[in-house]
């Protein structure tokens, strides 16, 4: 019976793309656990939010970055719905400050590597060997992990360094996983996000306006979390099962270059 309706896990899902990614499981069909630091006013309008879609949701307290936490997660997300079918690794955090390379505190660059690259590849990990562990023809929907990265992986971010190296580091592990599990029916892939309206580009907002408008990308206009839901939606439901370590790169055309 649990397998009848899909449930995913998305991390960070209290706002911004975590949120476009909720809503847009949850319009699709999914069930959603929300992991997130706290069970705050945003992570109960996300909550609302799945519901008035006609999904179910559970919030599960969870700091990707707390290794010793992750047995408790998984098993309060497996319970939750009895399965888990899709993992969205979308927690993150950017440079503490942005400025000068040179200025970079190694506590800053550590921050990065911990919760957008070690936190969320010990939790697939986790969560992979559950799934291995569940024999295959017990699960009627396909499983898939779906990590968030950023335009960064191959953009230069000469402010925030810290950041796009981790974002880059966290797309090779998504290379490994998948290759690893490719063969086992559990799809591993990554989206690609370029500028992206949320907390995290906010404090940047004047700059990127600036340049949108100057053309930095050939569709001058912010994206939206729903942007990038809509191609976490397409991967969760396994409509591109011929593929391994996609790549889905929501971004206005931002990594394309012009001469």
């Amino acid at each position: 019976m649990a397998d009848r309706t899909p449930t995913a896990l998305v991390t960070g899902g209290r706002r911004g793309i975590g949120r476009g990614c909720a809503y847009a499981l949850a319009e699709s069909g999914f069930n959603v656990v929300l992991g997130d630091l706290d069970q705050c006013d945003q992570a109960e309008e996300t909550l609302r939010g799945i519901r008035v879609r006609g999904r179910e949701a559970v919030f599960v307290r969870c700091d990707v970055a707390d290794l010793t936490g992750h047995e408790r997660v998984v098993d309060e997300v497996f319970a939750a719905f009895g399965n888990l079918h899709c993992l969205v690794n979308n927690a993150g955090v950017s440079a503490m400050h942005r400025g000068d390379i040179l200025d970079m505190s190694i506590e800053s660059w550590d921050r990065c590597f911990t919760v957008n690259v070690r936190g969320p590849f010990f939790l697939s990990q986790r969560i992979a060997k559950r799934w291995l562990s569940t024999p295959p023809e017990t699960t009627a929907f396909p499983r898939s992990i779906i990590n968030v990265t950023s335009s960064n992986v191959t953009i230069v971010a000469p402010t925030r360094t810290e950041y796009a190296a981790s974002k880059a580091a966290w797309s090779m592990a998504t290379k490994g996983l998948a290759i690893r599990l490719a063969n086992e029916n559990i799809a591993v892939h990554e989206i690609r996000p370029g500028i992206i309206r949320s907390d995290m580009t906010s404090v940047a907002r004047e700059r990127y306006d600036k340049l949108i408008a100057e053309g930095i990308s050939p569709m001058r206009r912010w994206g939206e979390p729903e942007d990038v839901g809509k191609a976490c939606a397409v991967l969760a439901q396994g409509l591109l099962p011929f593929t391994v370590a996609q790549v889905i790169e929501p971004d206005g055309g931002l990594r394309f270059r012009e001469l």
